[in-house]
């Protein structure tokens, strides 16, 4: 098997290259690619276990405790959920672990940046124990990961929002006529995307002859939230601008577009199901390229900004200054911060883990569709749309939040 080989190869360049990195020490900018990159490994591993481990996981008592064996894509989904759990459990440890350090002069410093022979050899222990626990601790996990992935799909939310509100000061701050114009191009093509890809969905999932109402519905929505947003930002008593409101109605266009596409393949009003094959190994190693990409940016980023630590409706609010620059200038002490939160770091790793574990077995719908498709459901498709309300409500709250507490600063 092609994709099988892949995955092993690249499994096991990855943890070359973490055994390599752990044997010649990690620098401390190069901690968190490390991280990421034994992040990506237990995604490639859950993968595999994904494809090949289900007629192992039959034989094994304390898993198969069935009086009737139950269909492979249990135990595909069991054997995710298990790496998962280790996953989970290694990273939360260690952001238990960095609550509180604040400045380089604590010796737990050391702790995130050093010991990796350790760390790989704990995180495959861990990885192997899970498979040894009764499907009761699995269920658990698997029901409390459905919520530690709403929280990591908000702040994903919170990012974008932080990310926009960045890029539009960033070039408003340039006070030069051809930024502006920059801003109103890019703001009225993001409009027109928006626009033209909500009727292009019109087509393909509210086919003729088919009563679509959720569809159109969901749809409709979308054109809806896109128009509001331009609307309030462009309020005389908001101060808003219209490039973060285009982008967030491209952002909700996708969602919408995803949460239709993830609809059942046997679904009459998905107009993808006619064209639908199984899908090809290319196209599986670029979702999971996707979601590995998708992950580790909005660890890193959340980790190193301090838009957690500051009202999210503010753009200042990812400024990357420490806070307590004001004492080191003062000449108060001699510490120096340490550049991001850690514990909030090792948690976005945590409730990644939960995230992946859901997106590769389609939140846990083991008994819908087959193990080619992933993410498929509806299940999925609400988990999107209302991610896409969250979002709407969210950018719309930076908008207002000013005019409703006046008496707080929020720039």
């Amino acid at each position: 098997m092609w994709a099988a080989s892949c995955l092993a190869s690249c499994c096991a360049s990855c943890t070359c290259g973490l055994c390599t990195s752990a044997a010649a020490g990690i620098s401390r900018r190069s901690a968190r690619l490390a991280y990421c990159g034994l992040f990506a490994l237990s995604l490639v591993l859950s993968w595999i276990l994904r494809e090949v481990a289900a007629p192992l996981l039959e034989k094994i008592p304390w898993i198969n405790t069935f009086t009737r064996t139950p269909p492979k894509e249990w135990f595909q989904t069991n054997a995710v959920l298990r790496v998962s759990l280790g996953n989970f459990l290694f990273f939360i440890v260690l952001a238990l672990m960095m609550i509180g350090v604040k400045d380089q002069n604590d010796k737990r410093v050391s702790w995130h940046h050093g010991g990796w022979i350790l760390k790989i050899v704990v995180w495959a222990v861990l990885v192997v124990l899970m498979f040894f626990l009764p499907n009761v601790f699995i269920t658990i996990y698997e029901t409390l990961s459905k919520f530690g992935s709403g929280f990591f799909l908000l702040v994903q939310v919170v990012l974008l929002l932080d990310f926009t509100y960045a890029w539009n000061d960033s070039w408003v701050e340039k006070d030069e006529q051809k930024w502006y114009i920059a801003l109103l191009s890019i703001s009225g093509l993001c409009y027109i995307a928006t626009y033209s890809f909500s009727a292009v969905l019109f087509i393909w999932f509210n086919p003729s002859g088919h009563d679509c109402g959720l569809n159109v519905f969901f749809i409709v929505m979308t054109m809806i939230l896109a128009f509001a947003f331009v609307v309030i930002a462009l309020h005389p008593k908001v101060n808003g601008s219209l490039l973060p409101a285009s982008v967030i109605s491209v952002y909700c266009a996708y969602l919408c577009y995803s949460a239709l596409s993830s609809e059942p393949r046997d679904y009459e009003c998905n107009g993808l199901n006619n064209h639908s094959k199984p899908v090809s190994t290319a196209t599986l190693v670029l979702g999971m390229l996707t979601t590995v990409l998708s992950v580790v940016y909005s660890a890193v980023r959340a980790g190193s900004s301090t838009t957690f630590l500051s009202p999210p409706s503010s753009p200042k609010s990812s400024s990357s200054k420490p806070l307590i620059e004001g004492e080191i200038e003062s000449g108060k002490n001699d510490t120096k911060p340490v550049t991001y939160s850690y514990f909030f770091f090792y948690l976005i790793f945590a409730l990644a883990s939960m995230y992946s574990a859901m997106l590769l077995t389609g939140w846990s719908s083991s008994t819908s569709g087959t193990s080619e498709q992933i993410n498929v459901g509806w299940t999925s498709v609400w988990i999107r749309i209302c991610t896409q309300w969250a979002t709407a409500a969210l950018y719309v709250w930076t908008l207002v939040a000013p005019l409703i507490f006046s008496d707080r600063e929020f720039y």
